[in-house]
């Protein structure tokens, strides 16, 4: 199989490299999916650079966790019926050597979850990381059904995967954006209130919009920066979930009066380490969501394997509205 790979860290330019490896096999439990389309996220560039000085934890690595494609082989223990099964794929370099920059990629069969036919490939390869991280951080603590919701960084990957499943699943959604292109895209994915926290009060914007209640869940891209902002913009009994931080000495300074106060809760989600249930759950709810039509999530480009190199930096650089996707073969 084609596949990128790297035997060391560092820059995408220097390490990764384009060639042939042989077609992996399953083992029990396993499925083997042929890969259409594989998805990016921030943590696939942490592996391959050492973020936070982590060393190498295979000797090589086929990156990427997330993709979509069709089920072409399974291992001892898994139903042939699932053979040509159209699924998408979460956690799939996870514990492994070989993700899905790859013609073919085998995971757990839990792993595979069923892509209803409606559903293009490219969305399929969108869910994974953002769409099980946006899931855990609204539907943790309970539905959403007439609450509302604050998303922080609403037109990144796991922002948009929240105000969709946020709006999927009837709540009314704000969300914070840095330029009028990501209002844009806020807007397409259904936020009810778009604020630009450069040029607003994000808090007072909220507290008019919601006249004066404020929000019940708020999901953050950078609690660290947006604290003061989160405790002026919350409800009583109010949850803030964040999921990112941009450095690995982040440390989170909290004032304890007003959110003692306001019973106030926090939740850290980190996806590669949610309880079993949670992802059966995210699976579940973020597949119906997309089976729906209500998952359309924003695509900032899509590169041939060739240029996966290029699509690492692009994801790098901080300047990508969307998943970045490398396509790996014709659907």
């Amino acid at each position: 199989m084609r596949a990128a790979f790297y035997d060391r860290q560092g820059t995408a330019t220097e390490v990764l490299v384009i060639g042939d490896l042989p077609d992996p096999q399953p083992g029990a439990g396993e499925v083997r999916v042929r890969v259409v389309a594989s998805g990016i996220n921030p943590s696939d560039i942490k592996t391959r650079t050492g973020f936070g000085g982590k060393a190498m934890p295979f000797p090589r690595i086929v990156p990427h966790q997330d993709g979509a494609g069709v089920i072409d082989d399974v291992g001892p223990g898994v139903p042939k019926e699932r053979i040509g099964e159209r699924v998408w794929v979460y956690m799939a370099q996870t514990g492994r050597a070989f993700g899905t920059a790859a013609e073919f990629v085998v995971v757990p069969s839990v792993q595979a979850v069923k892509l209803a036919g409606n559903v293009p490939f490219e969305i399929g390869a969108s869910l994974g990381v953002p769409a099980m991280t946006a899931h855990r951080c609204l539907f943790a603590d309970g539905d959403l059904r007439g609450k509302r919701v604050l998303v922080q960084g609403g037109a990144g990957a796991v922002g948009n995967a929240a105000i969709l499943l946020a709006k999927w699943a009837g709540a009314w959604v704000a969300a914070t954006v840095s330029r009028d292109e990501q209002a844009d895209v806020v807007r397409v994915a259904g936020a009810d209130l778009v604020v630009n926290r450069h040029e607003e009060n994000v808090s007072q914007a909220v507290r008019f919009a919601t006249a004066g209640h404020g929000v019940d869940r708020i999901v953050d891209v950078d609690i660290v920066a947006n604290i003061d902002v989160a405790i002026a913009c919350l409800a009583c009994d109010g949850v803030i979930s964040a999921y990112s931080t941009k450095s690995r000495d982040a440390s989170l300074s909290i004032p304890f009066f007003p959110v003692l106060l306001g019973g106030f809760s926090f939740r850290f989600v980190y996806v590669y380490t949610m309880p079993e249930a949670a992802m059966r759950q995210a699976a579940e709810e973020v597949s119906a969501c997309a089976a729906s039509g209500a998952y359309d999530p924003r695509i900032a480009k899509t590169y041939d394997l060739d240029a996966v190199a290029e699509a690492h930096e692009f994801q790098d650089s901080g300047k990508a509205v969307g998943k970045i996707l490398v396509q790996l073969q014709n659907s």
